[in-house]
């Protein structure tokens, strides 16, 4: 089928040899794109982070989903409209680069890399404390991800079909738990909570920290813009895409808090280490638990899946430019898709999950996130008036939404984060430099 592109997106970099870098086939459709933005959005954070949230703000946590929803969604448009101007690999990598300079767009895909490894990590731990038995859960989370990373390398089609049925599983199973709240919750056992009271009692510091911890379970609406190069009609799908995904994953999100502060209160919700099978437990419909609990186990597959994917593009398209090393950016002549970069991701995945508690992690990925994105809204504020799908106003809310969440991290999370971006830019440093002086020797 042929492309109906209405801008000519950047040509990849040329190979080491000179021939031009071989490209990703396009091959998904405006609702593969929706579905994978889908298994990166609704996974394993719609099951675990109402209660850090509800620590952090009590039922001032719907205040705080809706702020992260602002936010995310400001960003989803900023990507959106610059996917639509650049539909190659890479996402906020390759529009940092091509408006902001080469600099820019080497930290925001560092901070997408380094994040959403620690992230897949995360998601393969999750989904081993649901579906592991006890003691196993480390070699189940390494065969989770040798799993999926083994589908993703069959090609992108392969990934589509497989997140389309997770998805499709998590939403009935979110269904369930709704329909038990609703028919069978009678509200905090302590009458403490209800809608519109209590919102504003934990105060706007913890509000805006559930907003972050929140705005981290949204975040998977950046996997559309970096598959960029694999949609068919890209200036028309991926807009659409992104912002469908986004919309769907708010109303999803918005139903499940409600339901769960509804049937535990804020203090249950807050207590509890796992919400929504906690929900249909205290709901009365117990014999749910091992169903919601396979959703989660589901939602976590879904979400590392699609981690998987987004994170092989974005290293392709820097190992394109020399900012990774430039094996990575081979793709395989059958499947079409950045395998010794997919790889190279789950070997390290694979070593984090058996040697890193990553409980602590999710302050530093959020960091990176959030760096991403800012520097997304700040190249799409570059970009010329013709280009333009958005008012101005949302880039500019979204750069100060993302500054102000980032501040309310705990520290630790954003010096962690600060000194693994050190290493990153002395690294591309020396390789500047290396390659200077080769030329120069050359020369």
């Amino acid at each position: 089928m042929p492309d109906s592109v209405d801008q000519t997106p950047p040509s990849p970099s040329p190979s080491p040899t000179g021939a031009p870098a071989p490209a990703l086939a396009r091959r998904l459709g405006t609702g593969d794109a929706v579905f994978i933005g889908l298994g990166s959005m609704v996974g394993a954070g719609i099951f675990a982070a109402f209660a850090p949230a509800a620590a952090a703000a009590g039922a001032g946590l719907l205040i705080g989903l809706a702020l992260a929803a602002v936010v995310a969604f400001c960003n989803a448009t900023s990507s959106a409209q610059l996917a639509a101007r650049y539909p190659t690999s890479g996402g906020t990598y390759v529009y940092g680069r091509e408006l902001l300079g080469p600099w820019w767009g080497f930290l925001a895909g560092w901070s997408f890399v380094i994040g959403k490894t620690a992230s897949c990590a995360a998601m393969a731990l999750t989904f081993a404390a649901y579906a592991a038995p006890a003691g196993w859960e480390k070699p189940v989370a390494v065969a989770a991800v040798v799993g999926l990373a083994a589908v993703n390398y069959r090609g992108v089609t392969r990934t589509a079909a497989l997140t389309r049925v997770i998805v499709v599983v998590v939403l009935l199973v979110l269904a369930l738990v709704v329909t038990a709240g609703v028919v069978g919750g009678t509200g905090d056992a302590s009458g403490g909570w209800m809608l519109g009271g209590g919102l504003l009692d934990a105060g706007w510091y913890g509000i805006l920290q559930a907003a972050g911890l929140l705005f981290f379970a949204f975040a998977g609406y950046a996997r559309i813009a970096t598959m960029g190069e694999e949609v068919r009609d890209p200036a028309r799908s991926i807009p659409r895409a992104i912002t469908l995904a986004l919309a769907i994953a708010v109303v999803v999100y918005a139903v499940a808090a409600v339901t769960a502060l509804g049937t535990l209160g804020a203090g249950g919700l807050a207590r509890s280490t796992e919400p929504l099978v906690d929900t249909v437990t205290a709901a009365g419909w117990a014999w749910s638990a091992p169903v919601v609990r396979f959703g989660a186990a589901a939602a976590s597959l879904g979400a590392l899946l699609a981690l998987i994917a987004g994170i092989g593009r974005t290293s392709l398209a820097m190992a394109r430019e020399g900012d990774l090393p430039r094996w990575l950016s081979a793709v395989h002549p059958r499947f079409h898709v950045p395998h010794r970069a997919e790889v190279a991701l789950a070997v390290v995945v694979c070593v984090l999950v058996l040697t890193v508690d990553l409980r602590s992690a999710i302050a530093f990925s959020s960091f990176g996130v959030l760096l991403y994105y800012l520097i997304a809204n700040a190249s799409a504020l570059r970009q010329p008036r013709a280009e333009r799908r958005y008012p101005r106003a949302l880039p500019v809310l979204g750069a100060i939404g993302c500054l102000g969440l980032a501040f309310t991290l705990p520290p630790a999370g954003i010096v962690a984060g600060v000194v693994v971006l050190a290493v990153g830019v002395a690294a591309r440093l020396l390789a500047r430099r290396s390659r200077a002086r080769e030329h120069t020797v050359g020369g």
